[in-house]
């Protein structure tokens, strides 16, 4: 179905990367696991012919196999309405009638016409497959709960998790026979993404997936294809995400195992060379010297000398080799972020109190007025359907929007931090260093870039504008200017959107040694289940926060 053939990326000087080699056959679903900035989403706009490669070929089978790509980045036609949107990915059964009943007249008059045949199939696919969506459209945009949604309504009003529902949508209208999807469970709550999880499962093509939710790969995928740390290659495993990592890890082991058994060798070797010559020196004078022995003593010592010296020179060639071509590479887990968050400035005992805070927009309520206070220390995660009004707590708080009625207030000495879902806190035109001297207290040159390389910012990537990185790398750059603005209340709106899995990991370590108080819109269940101690449920009947430890070990479950 899909065949990808030596493809190498470069642009400019900067090599994406090199000799990309897999396939996916009919109703196989993988995952492409590899760092932000790694190449992924370049692959699979070259796949979907969106871009041109260096080098390298993508075959379809057949040449007209229908792709549906669901881009990381989703950009709507400014003004549109969700049912403008939608009319996109219909078909006109009528229409299609129509031409079928053309095409079929026309026929009968020249029946072995090449192009009226392949004008009849064209047609005749057309017609089944609107038959098809005519049966899928309303099931699909139940699913993603769009149906109750006026059509008219413009896009640019939807929330983030609304948009990537109604993108979602559309790909899925079109029919695909092989689907592109790069990281389809953003901004999706948890009902969602389990929707998603299951049409997935019930999906009968193939499917390549980014995605950095471990809980769909590990429910939804047959293999992994991870790019190689060296930027050339890629490395296939068979099963689920989980499967990969210990398949990954036990590779790991064994080859630090065998380099720490090469540098054993390499000691014991050069001990011996080393030895050997000792020996060889021991023999010069002595019994050895022709002036104080017989001729035959001063050969035999000779002869054995050199020899000796000879098996020394082979034992040392030996240790030239191993240090040198056949050394084996140091292993290390590549592409880690080193994020620490460092001293937490002083604060009161509470960090936030709500009292009957109504938050909303045109005097229109989103939900009940919220009466609510969070200590300092405590780890909050707001759950949720889209659209409920979590983002809008935060904006408000914030001061980006106006409360409608109630109040709220932070703490003696509370210095908030916020992660935006929507990366719209950056500035497209900065450089990454530029970004990081403007809103920290990092003025030193060299402080800043050595600071940037704890988030993966390497050599000249710290010059690069921010509209020409990944939104990986546009997210790893958000938690760099969290961590040195030296914050003491955090307020994270789905702060794991777009991070790589090794990524998710640094900063989820990196939260569980943070000293201030933190509130996280979140729907990935690993990262609920392991950092919520407080769970508020938002609902438009309001905030539900008397949940039991177990209770929030279900919700998890479930």
């Amino acid at each position: 179905m899909l065949s990808v053939q030596n493809l190498s990326k470069s642009y400019g000087l900067n090599s994406v990367f090199k000799q990309i080699t897999f396939s996916l056959n009919q109703g196989e679903r993988a995952a492409l696991v590899g760092p932000n900035g790694s190449g992924k989403s370049t692959l699979m706009n070259i796949i979907a012919g969106l871009e041109i490669p260096d080098a390298g070929s993508v075959s379809l089978t057949p040449a007209d196999l229908r792709i549906g790509y669901l881009q990381q980045g989703i950009s709507f036609v400014e003004g549109e309405t969700i049912g403008e949107f939608l009319n996109h990915f219909s078909i006109d059964i009528q229409h299609a009638l129509s031409d079928l009943e053309k095409v079929c007249d026309a026929l009968v008059d020249t029946p072995q016409d090449p192009d009226l045949i392949v004008r009849y199939d064209k047609t005749l696919r057309d017609l089944n497959r609107a038959q098809q969506m005519e049966g899928t459209r309303l099931d699909i945009l139940a699913g993603f709960e769009l149906v109750d949604i006026p059509s008219q309504t413009p896009i640019a009003e939807l929330s983030g998790g609304q948009k990537v529902r109604l993108a979602l949508a559309g790909v899925l209208l079109d029919a695909p026979q092989l689907l592109l999807l790069d990281e389809p469970t953003n901004h999706l709550d948890l009902a969602m993404r389990e929707w998603l999880r299951d049409w997935v499962l019930g999906y009968q093509g193939a499917i390549l997936l980014i995605s950095h939710d471990r809980a769909f790969l590990d429910a939804v995928i047959h293999k992994v294809i991870a790019f190689s740390p060296a930027g050339e290659g890629v490395d296939e495993y068979h099963g689920n995400y989980s499967d990969y990592l210990d398949a990954r890890e036990a590779a790991f082991a064994i080859a630090r195992q065998d380099y720490v058994d090469q540098q054993e060798e390499i000691k014991r070797l050069k001990k011996a060379a080393r030895s050997v010559r000792d020996n060889a020196k021991s023999h010069k004078g002595g019994k050895a010297d022709p002036k104080n022995t017989d001729g035959f003593s001063a050969g035999f010592f000779k002869d054995h000398s050199l020899e000796t010296i000879r098996r020394a020179k082979q034992i040392e060639k030996r240790v030239d080799f191993l240090e040198g071509e056949g050394a084996l590479e140091k292993p290390a887990h590549t592409w880690e972020m080193r994020m620490k968050f460092g001293e937490t400035p002083e604060s009161g005992q509470i960090a936030l109190s709500t009292e009957r805070l109504s938050i909303g927009y045109d005097g229109e309520a989103l939900l009940p007025p919220i009466t609510q206070t969070v200590t300092h220390g405590q780890r909050v995660a707001l759950v949720g359907p889209n659209g409920v009004g979590k983002t809008t707590f935060f904006k408000t708080l914030l001061g980006e929007v106006a409360p409608l009625s109630g109040s709220f207030h932070f703490g003696s000495g509370v210095q908030p931090g916020y992660l935006s879902q929507e990366q719209e806190m950056l500035a497209p035109a900065l450089t990454v260093l530029d970004t990081i001297h403007s809103r920290s207290d990092l003025a030193n040159h060299t402080d800043a870039r050595r600071f940037l390389h704890r988030f993966l910012f390497k050599g000249d990537e710290v010059f690069q504008t921010v509209d020409t990185l990944s939104f990986g790398q546009r997210s790893r750059l958000m938690l760099a200017l969290l961590v040195a603005q030296h914050c003491n209340l955090l307020l994270l709106d789905e702060p794991l959107n777009h991070l790589d899995l090794e990524s998710q990991e640094a900063f989820e370590s990196a939260l569980s040694t943070f000293e201030g108080t933190i509130l996280a819109i979140a729907h990935d269940r690993y990262f609920i289940d392991r950092f919520a101690q407080i769970i508020w449920e938002f609902s438009e009947e309001g905030i539900r926060t008397d949940f039991s430890q177990e209770m929030i070990a279900n919700i998890m479950r479930d």
